[in-house]
């Protein structure tokens, strides 16, 4: 029998099945592949991991010895004496300073520490190069060699964070040579007989 012009041949259910399965399956590889592609767009990268420390701030004097006498006891003075005392003080820190003070305490205290005016004084010196002793002890002298600066003017020996000038321990690494003077004043009476005072001296630098 001969088909009619532009009819088209009917398709069983078989074939209709089968090309919708094909399709189906074309359609799924898609959807897979896709699934494939996008799970491939997940990298990592990693660093290791940085290290880190914190800085020192540290002030430092020496052990008892030449280079610090500040532990060497005076006895015996009377109005107008005087006692010099060398000590170095070294940044061994890893900071440099903003700045220094310095704090007095008296663990056994009396008017020699109390007393004002006819208590002891202490005055600090700097020198740019060791100082030069001489004398014994107690009654040890010094001189400079190089160029002296004042790092604290005179005044009652027990004081709270007096701030230090001309130094240069400031800069880590650095250390300052000082003359600390301790005068008993000329104008001290009787009352000021017999007495003890043992002052400890506190270096503080803060950071900066």
């Amino acid at each position: 029998m001969r088909r009619a012009h532009g009819a088209r041949a009917a398709r069983s259910p078989v074939a209709r099945r089968f090309a919708l399965s094909a399709a189906l399956l074309v359609l799924a590889a898609g959807l897979l592949h896709l699934g494939t592609t996008h799970s491939g767009f997940t990298a990592r990268s990693s660093a290791g991991a940085a290290s880190f420390s914190t800085g020192v701030v540290d002030l430092s004097v020496p052990a008892a010895g030449p280079g610090n006498r500040l532990t060497v006891d005076a006895t015996g003075i009377v109005p107008g004496d005087y006692m010099e005392r060398a000590v170095d003080l070294t940044n061994s820190g890893t900071f440099d300073l903003s700045g220094v003070t310095l704090t007095t305490t008296a663990s056994l205290s009396s008017a020699l520490d109390t007393d004002t005016t006819q208590g002891l004084q202490v005055s600090i010196d700097r020198c740019s190069v060791p100082w030069t002793e001489a004398g014994t002890p107690p009654g040890y002298v010094y001189g400079c060699s190089g160029t002296t600066s004042s790092v604290l003017s005179a005044q009652p020996v027990i004081m709270a964070g007096a701030a230090l000038a001309n130094l240069t321990a400031t800069t880590a690494g650095n250390t300052d040579h000082l003359r600390v003077v301790l005068t008993f004043p000329p104008a001290a009476g009787d009352s000021m007989q017999g007495l003890n005072s043992h002052p400890t001296f506190t270096f503080t630098g803060s950071g900066s």
